[in-house]
């Protein structure tokens, strides 16, 4: 794959999102979907919430028993799944954005079971880059990146995009509530003066990758199908604009992790990281 470019640059600056199609084919899709599974029949097997540092399984009571909605840093202890956040198309993709120098801030799998709790309200992911010190020109150097495994469409509750509204920075959304498990809302677009009528449906196949900016609003629906919807994502930010997260690539080679975790978002790292359910 060839370095993206200008115009994908420039399509990116100015709309706050882009789409790679077929990063990754069909065999290492399945592949990597199998290691997916695998994370969470763990997360059933635990049937509730558990922390063992930054690994992190949500899970919630569903219909018919627990219901994994989200893993965070599966890739601690999943081959294939560490093998695709430092793989080297990625890196090739970001650089041209924020260089080939990248921390990684988010590793996280999210599911939504048909019918099931995973909806998301419109949110920007900047709410979450806490404390505010330790990340700095959020805007130019952190990027978000989803990797579809299952058809990403309407009907299975595929992200939605409020294009260009990540050049307003900070909105004034409803940070007093979480966002997973909530459904988007067409109030909480026009209390900041953003209009429901430019929500985009980001539509994805498998192996496709979207990226998108900590700024641009968005958030995803139920999903009416039949079978799960899964998504990979990977979040990164230039080296030397953040004080937390593991190292993914440096000078565009992949990082392996280091002999302790990093300090990602869980304060509680040092003082509370054994295996605990929550």
């Amino acid at each position: 794959m060839a370095s993206i470019d200008s115009e994908f640059r420039t399509s990116y600056q100015r709309d706050g999102y882009a789409i790679v199609r077929g990063v990754f084919s069909s065999a290492e899709i399945e592949m990597i979907g199998a290691a997916i599974d695998q994370v969470h029949a763990e997360g059933v097997a635990h049937g509730r919430s558990f922390r063992h540092g930054n690994l992190f399984y949500n899970v919630a009571e569903g219909p018919s028993g627990p219901q994994v909605r989200m893993t965070q840093w599966p890739s601690y202890h999943q081959a294939v799944l560490n093998g695709v956040r430092t793989d080297p198309r990625i890196v090739e993709i970001l650089a041209p954005l924020i260089g080939r120098d990248l921390k990684q801030i988010i590793n996280q799998l999210h599911w939504k079971a048909p019918g099931g709790q995973g909806d998301f309200a419109w949110h920007q992911d900047s709410r979450f880059r806490k404390p505010d010190k330790a990340y700095r020109n959020l805007g130019t150097s952190y990027i978000q990146t989803g990797l579809a495994i299952d058809p990403h469409t309407p009907e299975t509750g595929c992200m939605r995009f409020i294009p260009r509204s990540h050049v307003r920075g900070d909105i004034d959304l409803d940070v007093s509530v979480e966002v997973l498990g909530r459904s988007m809302s067409d109030s909480a677009l026009l209390s900041a003066d953003l209009s429901p009528e430019d929500a985009i449906d980001v539509v994805l196949g498998p192996g496709d990758l979207a990226l998108w900016s900590p700024y641009l609003v968005h958030g995803s629906g139920t999903n009416r199908s039949n079978h799960q919807r899964r998504l990979y994502i990977n979040g990164y930010v230039r080296a030397e604009d953040c004080d937390r997260g593991e190292w993914a690539f440096r000078d565009g080679k992949p990082a392996a992790f280091g002999p302790e975790p990093a300090l990602v978002h869980y304060e509680a790292l040092r003082e509370h990281g054994e295996p605990h359910y929550v």
